[in-house]
């Protein structure tokens, strides 16, 4: 019997003033599985990321996530969740560490202390926990997001822009990351516009061009350069 959807959006449209980012996306993502959002910037990724962590509401359309809808039960959907934003949300003068402590405060976790130095350690951030983050390179802050978004093993682990002026141990420490989520069944969206590194990380790809989905396709389908190819169709 196949599981439904845990992310499961329909119709979703969000507006700002008279700007429309996104118009009337469809999404499922599923337990066990990776979801890529493609797209060139200004394609409505970042929104629909937004929206799903309960950032930013939708103007119209339904988002249920673990059966739970976006606007009436937002503060349980972002306690299931794990969020990476594409932008923001480190305290410059506040040190990795403080933002690990932080984070189980608010989540009333217990005995986090040995993931989050597991996880530290895994993104070359152990040397720098106790280092105030408004020093940090953009590099270092996309992967102290990471951990953030994914210290408490969520349900639901949503990476706006993961890879973005990352080095290549921190894109594979990013991949483990993805791949212990779907290993607990976990399911988990992430958005970028680096095509090859989608297609290493997920299943399946979503391509979204003007706010709008034009395809969703399994990832091989956009390896190679036949994939480029194919990708760049779309997006023209």
């Amino acid at each position: 019997m196949t599981q439904p959807p845990v992310v499961d959006v329909r119709s979703l449209h969000v507006r700002f003033g008279e700007v429309e980012a996104v118009a009337g996306i469809d999404l499922e993502a599923y337990p066990g599985q990776a979801t890529a959002l493609l797209g060139r910037n200004g394609a409505g990724k970042s929104t629909t990321m937004r929206v799903l962590a309960g950032v930013v509401p939708p103007t119209a359309g339904t988002v249920s996530v673990a059966g739970l809808d976006i606007r009436k039960d937002t503060v349980a959907v972002k306690q299931l969740s794990g969020y990476c934003p594409d932008v923001g949300g480190l305290v410059p003068r506040a040190t990795p560490w403080e933002h690990l402590q932080l984070s189980a405060r608010l989540r009333r976790l217990s005995r986090w202390e040995e993931r989050a130095r597991d996880l530290l350690e895994r993104f070359e951030l152990g040397d720098v926990m106790n280092r105030v983050t408004g020093g940090f390179s953009h590099g270092m802050g996309r992967r102290l997001s990471v951990v953030l978004a994914a210290m408490h093993e969520p349900q639901v682990l949503l990476l706006d822009e993961p890879f973005d002026g990352v080095d290549p141990i921190g894109v594979e420490a990013t991949f483990e990351v993805i791949a212990d989520a779907r290993a607990r069944g976990a399911t988990i969206l992430l958005s970028t516009h680096l095509r090859d590194l989608a297609v290493q990380a997920c299943g399946t790809a979503l391509v979204l061009r003007g706010g709008s989905r034009v395809a969703a396709v399994d990832a091989d389908e956009m390896a190679g350069e036949e994939g480029a190819r194919a990708y760049r169709a779309l997006l023209d």
